[in-house]
C-alpha cells in the first residue's frame, strides 16, 4: 500500500507536534512537511507532492477560503482537510463549497481522523453525521436562507469572530489585516444583515447556532 504523504498547516507548535504523532503512530500515512501559516503551506505545496493537506481554518496568511482556492489552483487534484476549534455548522457548508473535502472539530477522536484521512486521501469525502444533517438542511431547496449567507466568506469569518466576543483588534492581529479593514467589515455586516450593534451579532449568533 503506498504511503499518503501529508503535509499539515497550523501555527500553533505544540498542536501541530501532536497531530504529526498522531499521523505517523498510524501504518500506510506520514507527515512530510509542515507549515506555520497559509502562505508556507501554498509554496511548500507548489514544491513539493502531497496526498493530503491538512489545514487550519485560522492561521496568519490568506483567509481558509482563499488558501483552499490557492491550494487548488497548485494542486487541482490535492484534497483539503480542514481542522477547527469552532463547532461544526460555521464554516462547513462554505469551505466544501470552496473544495475541501473534509472538515473536522479538533477535539476529534483519533480512529475518526484517521479514517477521515485515509477515506480523503482516496479520493472521497469525510462528513460526519451530525454536519451530514446541518448540511442537507442548509442545501435543502425548500431551505429559506438566513441573511448571513448573504456575507462573504470573509465577512462571515468576520462575524463569528464578533459573535464569539472577539475585538476589533484582536481580529486585525489573527487575520493579519489592519483595524480600519475589520471595522469595514464590519460594518459591511451590519449593513447586509441589518443589525445594529456588536450585541445584535451575537445575539443573531447564538439564535442561528453559529457560536456555542
Amino acid at each position: 500500500m503506498p504511503m499518503i504523504k501529508i503535509l499539515i498547516a497550523d501555527d500553533h507548535f505544540l498542536f501541530r507536534k501532536g497531530l504529526k504523532q498522531t499521523i505517523n503512530d498510524n501504518p500506510g500515512m506520514v507527515v512530510a512537511a509542515e507549515a506555520v501559516d497559509g502562505t508556507q503551506a501554498v509554496d511548500k505545496i507548489q514544491s513539493s507532492d502531497f496526498d493530503l493537506a491538512i489545514l487550519d481554518v485560522s492561521m496568519p496568511g490568506p483567509n481558509i477560503f482563499d488558501l483552499i482556492g490557492q491550494v487548488k489552483a497548485a494542486r487541482p487534484g490535492m484534497p483539503v482537510l480542514v481542522l477547527t476549534m469552532h463547532p461544526e455548522n460555521q464554516y462547513a457548508v462554505r469551505l466544501f463549497k470552496a473544495g475541501a473535502s473534509g472538515y473536522l472539530t479538533k477535539d476529534v477522536d483519533e480512529p475518526i481522523l484517521i479514517s477521515a484521512v485515509r477515506k480523503i486521501a482516496k479520493g472521497g469525502k469525510y462528513v460526519s453525521p451530525s454536519l451530514a444533517d446541518i448540511m442537507a438542511d442548509t442545501l435543502g431547496v425548500d431551505h429559506e436562507r438566513p441573511v448571513h449567507e448573504c456575507l462573504s466568506d470573509r465577512e462571515f469569518q468576520v462575524m463569528v469572530m464578533l459573535a464569539r466576543g472577539k475585538a476589533i483588534g484582536g481580529i486585525a492581529w489573527e487575520l493579519n489585516l489592519g483595524v480600519s479593514t475589520i471595522s469595514t467589515y464590519r460594518s459591511r455586516i451590519l449593513s447586509k444583515t441589518g443589525l445594529k450593534t456588536n450585541a445584535d451579532i451575537i445575539q443573531y449568533a447564538l439564535t442561528h447556532g453559529l457560536v456555542p
